[in-house]
């Protein structure tokens, strides 16, 4: 670099010029660079011509500009001032520097400054003081503003770090300072100097921004921080979205004060469905024909799947071939597939009026595994019809098991056919994509004709006598050309001339007579009446009309009548007497031993379907014959010990429609498993009680024979207990409780032991009354004096945990077993469904109720109902108390609740209790919360015990109702059982033992 040029006052310029020349080469280099996040707004080292910044005082100027040329031969432009003998103040002020969007800007300043020593004796300074004054124009003069600190405002004092002594060549100065908070337009820089001896070598102000960046799918533009971090609002790239689930708001980042980008995105970007990521993240391509893409993220294109194709680039998904579908629970990704082929080896087997259809599997699935099949029937007239009939859907009396649609078995039953009548049977093949082909689906057709003859339709119908509010009626019976006989009629009637319209009223004879009671005086009626045999019912007969009397009907008429009913009684009690005689004939030995039948009894005693000699005149006499077409079977809702148990619709014309359960006895049955599946009908026929369930009839006349009864919502109490756990109060249990004495107590009066009573066998209604059921292991009871009891025959299965002793150990049964077992479904109650001696074995049971050891009381159970309880288990059954005496007792207990409120302390002993399996391991025993949480049977919240940072035993024994409220257990039940297990925890540290 040359020397430069340029005034200098005596005594300084030999020294700042040697200084200049020093420190120039070293310039060049240290001046090379800017970076690219920085905008710079004036740099020194760039300008063309001479700076002429304003010096101060104006007469007396001791900052002096000088030029030199580096070794590109650019030329530099420098100031440099050297006023060690004066202590007046030099200022040197910039142009205007227009700020454009900066709010902080950075001042870069080169300089050099000789050491004070090396110069002269005299004081000196070794500093120099920078400022700046913000102006919205570039309005600055000679005189304005005034060169004081005020209005400039200082930035600091300028100390060098390198200082030069005189003939040497040192190292420049560099320094970077900032200013922060400028809300003008522009500013200008001032230098002010006293006492020293400096050159600024290079002034550049600049101020620091984010660059544009691409990053994550996500565009950001360039970004100048106005505070210590600025967020910056971007977009998603060309073909790239926000995906699903995530906020809607564009994505976002921070850049920091000094020009860089902070982190990742708040929101990514993804490709959307039908691009995939390129080389890097900045850019999303189109998938390729043939290939495709679902859903918008990170995951690649994906070649069409099977039976599909696309020719366009970007697609979302793969079209299907023509005759090729997906379903719209389909994923894009499977392959397209097909409706099934046609069923093959289509089969028949009639039975009377039941068929049953069996098929083997397409050939072809279409390449799916969602196969189901589907049943359509068409009737088309009368087997003797000679010329073709037309064909149509078989109506709602049809019955299918398992069902018509969506059977996934290959196999179905159809029953209520009518006798003599052709049909066509088409069997389709289904899938999940049928529904979207244009042709019908894939079928095999079977043609049937049923054969069997139901009677013909009665004729002869006539009124014998008739009354103000009755009718006597007789009809002749119809032939039959086949060896069924005819069993009973149906008759129906209903006024002729009502202005409503008015339903049939139906009723029931077994002889082909009947009298009508009830009737309106002076009114016309319109009858029918048809014949049922073991081949089904036959068609009405025509309707015919009768009256009834009006008023003033002569007295003779009265008498004759009178004494047309005599003989009728007369006839009728030589009737009833040959049937009680030959009754007490089939069943004398049950008259000699029971006594039931003493003279002047008059309370309903229950009879034994098995004393019999034919049983099916029991299921008669006792269970009311259902016309089959009058059930709808609508799905299997379990598995009983004979067939499947279904939930079906009983419409019997007159009545209203109603739920009602159905027990089927399974093809293939012998005449000893139909009488003892009808047995339990012929026992629930004879009992009416609200706590009984309640059997509506049976279905024996066609396939599959069927028991109908009332039909019970929430199923088993066991099972709806486990369920419900905790969520009842005491007094709805003692409630259920109360219903289910009742309902034993009825059974009691009637003589009649039940021997499986649990809660199992009790069934609950959406009311929560509790009805007894299962009376499979019912028998009839001998009485001997006042000890009534049933041997059993020696094998059989016998519940143990619910059984009593004597029941075990000999085989007796009496109701006094039966209130032992009521004592057990207590404990079940209280328990929630708890098994009866948790895990014990059967042989463990019995040995500890020989040693006088008894179930303890449940969780929260009151005193006064674990002391019933006991007294349930008495050994001695004749210290037991009676099922009067526990529905007497219950019934305190609910008019007085404070004695439900007494439970038994913890710690407390009670009379021969069992092993308490309900208390849990102690905390030493258990090896987590979760461990603990399976224990007591909460394992539901474990989860929410982990998540709330109970993670160990010492936290979860301290925990009270207000951290279960925070974990989520809202239920009383499950508190009380979780702090009562807590509780127990503390106090048990040792295993439970048997206590007395």
């Amino acid at each position: 670099m040359g020397a430069h040029r340029g005034p200098m006052a005596p005594g300084r310029a030999s020294s700042c010029r040697g200084l200049l020349l020093l420190l120039l080469p070293l310039l060049a280099v240290l001046l090379g660079s800017c970076r690219a996040e920085e905008d710079v707004l004036m740099n020194t080292k760039l300008a063309t011509s001479d700076l002429r910044w304003t010096s101060y005082p104006a007469d007396d100027p001791q900052w002096e500009e000088a030029s030199s040329r580096d070794d590109d031969h650019n030329t530099v432009r420098t100031y440099e001032i050297c006023t060690i003998a004066s202590s007046s103040s030099y200022w040197l002020r910039t142009r205007w520097i227009p700020l454009k969007a900066a709010t902080t800007v950075y001042v870069e300043i080169w300089f050099s400054m000789m050491e004070c020593s090396s110069l002269s004796r005299q004081p000196c300074k070794e500093t120099f003081n920078l400022y700046y004054y913000p102006s919205d124009a570039d309005n600055a003069t000679l005189t304005s503003p005034a060169w004081m600190e005020n209005p400039y405002i200082k930035v600091a004092t300028v100390a060098a770090d390198h200082l030069m002594l005189r003939g040497t060549r040192g190292r420049p100065n560099v320094k970077e300072l900032r200013l922060e908070g400028l809300r003008k337009a522009g500013l200008y820089l001032a230098f002010q100097s006293q006492s020293n001896c400096m050159a600024l070598l290079s002034v550049r102000v600049f101020y620091k921004k984010c660059p544009p960046l691409r990053r994550a799918f996500a565009s950001f533009p360039e970004t100048v921080p106005h505070s210590l971090v600025e967020q910056a609002q971007g977009v998603c790239v060309e073909n790239a979205v926000t995906p699903p689930g995530e906020q809607s708001q564009p994505p976002s980042m921070l850049c920091s004060e000094v020009g860089e980008w902070v982190g990742q995105p708040t929101s990514s970007c993804a490709c959307r469905p039908g691009y995939e990521a390129g080389e890097t993240d900045m850019r999303c391509r189109a998938c390729p024909s043939g290939h495709f893409k679902a859903e918008s993220g990170s995951v690649g294109c994906s070649s069409c799947p099977a039976n599909s194709n696309t020719r366009i680039p970007g697609s979302a998904y793969c079209p299907c071939h023509s005759g090729f579908y997906r379903a719209d629970s389909d994923p894009p990704h499977t392959a397209c597939t097909q409706p099934p082929s046609a069923p093959r080896s289509p089969v028949s087997q009639l039975n009377d009026t039941t068929v049953t259809l069996e098929w083997s599997e397409p050939l072809d699935r279409g390449g799916r595994q969602d196969l189901t099949y589907r049943v359509l029937c068409s009737t088309c007239g009368p087997a003797t019809a000679t010329k073709d009939t037309s064909c149509s859907p078989c109506g709602d009396s049809i019955l299918y098991r398992p069902a018509q649609n969506g059977l996934t078995q290959r196999r179905v039953v159809i029953w209520g056919l009518h006798p003599q009548t052709k049909y066509i049977f088409t069997i389709q093949s289904l899938n999940g994509v049928s529904a979207l082909s244009h042709s019908e689906p894939a079928s095999s057709k079977l043609n049937i004709t049923t054969s069997r003859d139901v009677p013909p339709p009665v004729s002869g119908l006539r009124r014998v006598e008739a009354s103000e509010s009755s009718m006597s009626l007789e009809w002749s019976v119809p032939v039959v050309q086949n060896q069924y006989q005819i069993l009973d009629y149906e008759l129906r009637y209903r006024p002729e001339d009502s202005e409503e319209a008015v339903e049939w009223q139906y009723v029931f004879s077994r002889s082909s007579s009947l009298v009508l009671n009830g009737l309106q005086r002076a009114t016309r009626y319109q009858v029918q009446v048809r014949a049922r045999s073991q081949a089904g019912y036959g068609s009405f007969g025509a309707e015919t009309g009768f009256n009834t009397l009006p008023d003033g009907v002569s007295q003779l008429m009265v008498t004759g009548v009178a004494a047309s009913l005599g003989i009728l009684l007369l006839v009728v009690a030589a009737i009833v007497g040959v049937f009680c005689y030959r009754r007490r004939k089939r069943s004398a030995h049950i008259h000699d031993k029971s006594g039931h039948y003493h003279m002047g009894q008059t309370m309903k005693v229950y009879i034994d379907p098995f004393t019999y000699e034919d049983p099916n005149e029991a299921v008669r006499e006792f269970a009311k014959e259902i016309d089959a077409s009058f059930v709808k079977i609508e799905e299997v809702i379990g598995a009983g010990e004979f067939g499947e148990v279904c939930r079906g619709r009983l419409r019997i014309p007159g009545r209203k429609e109603n739920y009602v359960a159905i027990k089927t006895l399974k093809g293939g049955y012998t005449e000893k498993q139909r009488r003892d599946f009808l047995s339990e009908a012929s026992i629930m026929g004879q009992f009416q009680h609200p706590n009984i369930i309640h059997l509506e009839g049976v279905i024996t006349t066609s396939c599959p024979v069927m028991i109908l009864t009332e039909f019970m919502e929430n199923g088993a109490l066991d099972s709806f207990l486990r369920m419900n756990d905790g969520q009842f109060t005491t007094i709805q249990l003692v409630g259920m409780l109360r219903g289910i004495a009742a309902g034993m107590k009825y059974l009691s009066e009637m003589s009649y032991v039940h021997r499986d009573l649990a809660a199992r066998n009790i069934l609950v209604n959406s009311n929560l009354v509790c009805k007894v059921s299962d009376f499979g292991l019912s028998r009839f009871l001998t009485e001997n004096s006042s000890d009534p009891t049933y041997t059993s025959s020696l094998g059989g299965k016998i519940p143990i945990r619910w059984t009593a002793p004597e029941a075990i150990a000999y085989r007796k049964f009496t109701s006094a077993s039966d209130t032992w077992s009521y004592g057990i479904v207590m404990w079940e109650v209280m328990s929630y469904g708890e098994r009866p001696y948790w895990d014990m074995s059967n042989q463990d049971v019995i040995n500890a109720i020989e040693q006088d050891y008894r179930l303890p009381p449940p969780p929260e159970c009151p005193a006064s109902l674990h002391a019933l309880m006991l007294d349930c288990w008495q050994k001695e059954r004749a210290n037991r108390p009676r099922f009067c005496d526990v529905v007497a007792a219950l019934d305190r207990l609910i008019r007085n609740p404070t004695s439900l409120k007494v439970t038994h302390p913890e710690a407390q002993s009670l009379s021969h209790p069992l092993l308490d399996q309900r208390v849990p391991p102690p905390l030493s025993a258990c090896g987590s919360v979760s461990e603990w949480l399976r224990a007591i049977k909460m394992e539901r919240y474990e989860q929410s015990f982990l998540q709330a940072g109970f993670t160990n035993l010492d936290i979860v024994s301290q925990l009270n109702t207000e951290d279960l409220l925070r974990v989520g257990v809202t239920l009383a039940g499950h508190q009380k059982k979780i702090l009562s297990s807590i509780q127990t925890l503390r106090i048990h540290k040792a295993p439970p033992t048997l206590l007395y």
